[in-house]
C-alpha cells in the first residue's frame, strides 16, 4: 500500500510539472524570406524537468494534449508578429510523426509582439512528449519579406493525468 502511495505520488508530480512547465524553443525566420509563400523553421524543444535530468518522467503521465500555444518576438524585441499572414505549429520526435497542435490563420497586422495560437486539443499526444527529441517546427506566411532575422521564442504547455506504475 506504501509503495501505491509513492508511486502514485510520483505520477501526480509528474503531471503537475508537465502542466505547469511548458516546452520551450528560440525559431529564426532568416532575413530575405520569401513573403506570400509557406516557409518553416525548426528546432529542438525543451522543458524545465529535462533540463534537470528527469528524463523518465513522461513514464509517469497519461493523455496528454496541448493547453496552450504561445510565440514571442524574442530580437528584436519590438518585432510585431503582423508580419505573418497564418502560422501553423507542429510537435514531432524520433519515433513518431509530425502532428499539428496550433495553429492562426488570421493574424492581425497590428498584433504585437505576442499571439497566442488556436490549439487543437482533440488528440493525446503521449507519443510525442514520451522521449527527449521533441521538435517544434512553425510553417507560416509572411506578410512582408524581414530585412534581418527574428527570433521566435515558442511555449507550448501540455495537460496531462497521472500514469502510476
Amino acid at each position: 500500500m506504501i509503495l501505491a502511495v509513492i508511486l502514485g505520488g510520483c505520477a501526480t508530480m509528474q503531471s503537475i510539472i508537465k502542466s505547469t512547465f511548458p516546452y520551450t524553443a528560440t525559431l529564426i525566420i532568416p532575413a530575405g524570406a520569401k513573403a506570400g509563400s509557406p516557409a518553416s523553421a525548426t528546432s529542438a524543444a525543451s522543458s524545465f524537468d529535462e533540463i534537470f535530468g528527469n528524463q523518465n518522467g513522461t513514464n509517469y503521465i497519461k493523455e496528454v494534449r496541448i493547453a496552450s500555444a504561445k510565440l514571442d518576438a524574442s530580437s528584436p524585441a519590438n518585432k510585431s508578429l503582423g508580419m505573418f499572414k497564418s502560422v501553423k505549429l507542429y510537435i514531432s520526435n524520433g519515433d513518431s510523426g509530425e502532428i499539428l497542435v496550433a495553429s492562426r490563420s488570421d493574424v492581425q497586422q497590428n498584433i504585437g509582439s505576442n499571439l497566442v495560437l488556436d490549439i487543437d486539443n482533440s488528440k493525446f499526444l503521449d507519443d510525442y512528449i514520451r522521449g527527449n527529441s521533441l521538435k517544434i517546427r512553425l510553417e507560416y506566411i509572411l506578410r512582408n519579406a524581414n530585412t534581418t532575422d527574428v527570433s521566435i521564442r515558442t511555449a507550448l504547455s501540455f495537460t496531462s493525468a497521472p500514469n502510476p506504475q
